[in-house]
């Protein structure tokens, strides 16, 4: 298939950011790509953002592991009552990325929803294997829901968000916090989450999606930098992937979104409907056309419209 019968599926309002969007090679290894992205030029702040207050924290991590960094942001609008939150894992393929990258979008969730929004720099792979990353997201949620009064949230209150390698470990954090009896998640917003490795050895690959931006071979590699071992063999415990896991249940309401184009479509799609067997009330969003960090397209009408039913699917989440 030509390059120009690939674009020929993306929506028209998406196909000029795809020339913006980095092309992650990962053929050199992880360092030669690290640096750069690391060194980008950070996009100015929105207006209106900077009333937003930004608080870098570092909380003591698991047993024998390292101090977690997070970002803590609040809103600005006054509350005698504690307040909701929102726990947010950033994506980058298991091996890449920073809560700053999520500044923007985290300052506007702290002000659309007048929530409390903490951002985990969790350890990336593949100097820290699983579980060392599902731990630091862990020991953030804990540290939310030890320390709610000084912080001002509400623990009943508590959801979670992330985006590609992120709703990942977002969907896999659900699932820890369920199966040792932690603290409780009153909901889950995944964007496009990358969670199941037997993706990588499908035997019939899906034909148009994962042909721009994380397309097979970047998600093998990111797979097996976080898991150490091959991707989708059977020596890859069920624990490493949300989608391996055999018991849905009691796992809270669940909005994911993902693009018709995006590699994680499938694996979306039958995540989603073994939720909704479990009993999970989960909501489903799929955007024609788009692809994998199409939402980096800000304006784009699809965007825009995956936005608004995110903030929506959360407002309930909150008021309920």
């Amino acid at each position: 298939m030509s390059d120009a019968d690939r674009r020929a599926r993306v929506a028209p309002e998406l196909a000029p950011f795809l020339d913006f969007l980095p092309d992650l090679d990962f053929s050199q290894g992880i360092d030669a790509f690290r640096a750069p992205f690391a060194d980008r030029p950070r996009a100015p702040l929105p207006a209106g953002l900077d009333v937003v207050a930004r608080e870098e924290r570092f909380i003591p991590g698991a047993a024998g592991a390292p101090d977690v960094r997070l970002l803590l942001y609040r809103p600005p609008q006054a509350s005698t009552a504690p307040r909701p939150a929102v726990l947010h894992m950033h994506g980058g393929g298991y091996v890449l990325g920073d809560p700053e990258i999520n500044d923007a979008s985290n300052r506007a969730l702290a002000l659309e929803h007048g929530c409390i929004v903490v951002s985990v720099d969790y350890r990336l792979a593949p100097e820290t294997r699983f579980p060392g990353a599902l731990e630091d997201c862990y020991a953030a949620l804990v540290w939310m829901h030890d320390h709610a009064a000084d912080l001002g949230l509400d623990v009943s209150r508590i959801a979670t968000s992330g985006e590609s390698a992120g709703g990942g470990h977002a969907a896999a954090l659900a699932l820890h916090a369920r199966d040792r009896g932690g603290p409780a998640i009153c909901f889950q917003l995944l964007d496009a989450p990358m969670l199941d490795d037997r993706t990588c050895v499908a035997a019939e690959p899906h034909p148009y999606c994962g042909q721009f931006v994380w397309s097979p071979d970047k998600n093998r590699f990111g797979w097996q930098a976080l898991l150490g071992v091959e991707p989708g063999g059977a020596e890859v415990p069920d624990n490493a992937a949300p989608a391996r896991a055999e018991d849905l249940t009691g796992l809270p309401p669940t909005f994911i979104s993902v693009g018709a184009l995006d590699l994680f479509l499938e694996e979306n799609l039958e995540f989603t409907r073994r939720l909704a067997r479990a009993g999970v009330a989960v909501e489903l969003h799929v955007t024609p056309g788009a692809y994998h960090g199409s939402g980096m397209a800000q304006t784009a009408p699809q965007t825009l419209a995956t936005s608004r039913l995110r903030n929506e699917a959360l407002r309930r989440a909150f008021d309920g």
